[in-house]
């Protein structure tokens, strides 16, 4: 088995395993599989698997290491001292606690969804700007494109007891703080990554970029709807309106590549 074909199967069990944790919630069937964790080691191994095919294998590490780094920093100052998204702490639920602060399946979580929101972001600001312009563009949409999906994921979570606020924030109990904490963290990892990494020379792609958005869609579509399930639909509407001009814009810039993939099959 190629690892392009492999890269594809773990993408469709993480679709079949957000459709699980759907039917679970909205049918109440008995859980007889950890799907948090299952669900975010699948998109992680596919985002993985993708940057290693796209981006190449040095860069892929390279990127993984980064926003693991990145993103567990931010997450243990954050909750050590509460500055970056505000104050809030987790909960024994997500596994074991780095420090006692973090756990670790969250940087992982940091990496499946960073890693789609870059590809919608590259194929969304032109290639032709100077190299310094576009690396801060691309790392700046990035954030934005990631911090949408927080929205609806995470008054969620929090309703899932994943973690704690320790205010009552402005928007659904979450303070307005961690969204300005997501874009950040994202920002600085993206950036990061663009100017520890060599460019590109070549535009040619050993797998569809198009993937990358599906998971992008995968997670948002599988978080709103769940929000929806449980009685968050106000996140849910948030969601909806946030993540869905990045899909848009995602399937629509990566519309020529996936015809001319197609045709050269």
């Amino acid at each position: 088995m190629n690892l392009r074909r492999l890269t594809w199967i773990i993408l469709v069990l993480y679709m079949v395993i957000s459709v699980y944790s759907i039917a679970v919630i909205g049918f109440q069937l008995p859980q007889i599989l950890p799907i948090t964790p299952i669900s975010t080691l699948l998109a992680y191994l596919f985002a993985v698997l993708h940057a290693g095919q796209r981006e190449g294998w040095r860069r892929a590490i390279m990127l993984a290491v980064i926003v693991f780094l990145t993103g567990l920093t931010f997450e243990s100052i954050g909750v050590a001292t509460g500055w970056v998204y505000g104050p809030y702490h987790y909960t024994t639920k997500l596994g074991p606690l780095f420090l006692g602060l973090v756990p670790y399946l969250i940087p992982l979580a940091w990496t499946m969804m960073m890693y789609p929101s870059l590809v919608i972001a590259e194929r969304v600001i032109p290639a032709q700007w100077s190299d310094a312009r576009r690396m801060v563009a691309v790392a700046a949409l990035g954030g934005v494109i990631m911090t949408a999906w927080d929205l609806a994921m995470d008054p969620l979570m929090v309703s899932g007891g994943n973690w704690v606020w320790e205010v009552q924030g402005a928007y659904f109990g979450v303070p307005l703080q961690n969204f300005w904490g997501w874009w950040l963290t994202t920002f600085i990892a993206l950036l990061i990554y663009q100017a520890a990494a060599k460019p590109i020379k070549s535009q040619a792609r050993s797998i569809p970029d198009r993937w990358a958005v599906w998971s992008y869609l995968v997670t948002g579509t599988s978080t709103v709807i769940v929000d929806l399930l449980v009685g968050l639909g106000g996140p849910a509407l948030a969601g909806i309106f946030s993540i869905s001009p990045w899909l848009w814009l995602g399937f629509m810039n990566t519309n020529h590549a996936h015809k001319a993939e197609k045709e050269a099959e």
